[in-house]
């Protein structure tokens, strides 16, 4: 039992707020930690991101045209999550490169990085559907995508990967 244990506490994110910001140099270090592998990389930041990585290119190599970079912040400053905005078409922004520190993952901070998420990427473009692919076995990030108000659109979907909208298109199947 981990609640027993005083050190366990010590070690997992409590954060009182959250907030995010544009990354920082040291925060690409620190977000670097959390690909531990190939395969975690590929589910995580798709084709273009080789791996091994150099932790110090990775600013570079998560740079998209049309997007921005977002770290979600403990009280502290302290990065517990990343993830992205990009626009691929008109009236739609869509959300990627999702990921949560693995201390912090179990602990809401997925769907509240998500919720910021989605406000600052609704404010930025003025986009009135946003959209984000999460892999079918994902079970915790689909939980958190229905509870934000996403629903899947099968025909932009694949037997792996289930792309999903939120806003007044989605009824109609985002285009």
């Amino acid at each position: 039992n981990t609640s027993d244990n005083p050190t366990t506490h010590a070690t997992q994110p409590r954060p009182l707020t959250t907030a995010l910001r544009n990354p920082q140099p040291d925060d690409y270090l620190v977000i670097a930690s959390w690909v531990p592998d190939a395969k975690a990389c590929i589910r995580w930041a798709g084709p273009l991101v080789p791996f091994p990585f150099a932790a110090v290119e990775l600013h570079r190599l998560l740079t998209i045209p049309n997007g921005e970079s977002y770290c979600l912040l403990d009280s502290g400053s302290e990065p517990w999550g990343f993830g992205q905005h990009f626009v691929v078409e008109d009236g739609a922004v869509h959300l990627g490169r999702i990921i949560v520190a693995p201390a912090a993952r179990g602990k809401g901070l997925g769907r509240e990085l998500c919720r910021q998420l989605i406000a600052r990427a609704i404010q930025a473009t003025a986009a009135n559907t946003v959209t984000l692919r999460v892999y079918r076995e994902n079970a915790a990030a689909l939980h958190w995508y229905a509870s934000l108000g996403f629903v899947p659109v099968e025909p932009r979907s694949s037997e792996e990967v289930l792309f999903m909208a939120h806003g007044p298109r989605t009824s109609s199947g985002v285009r």
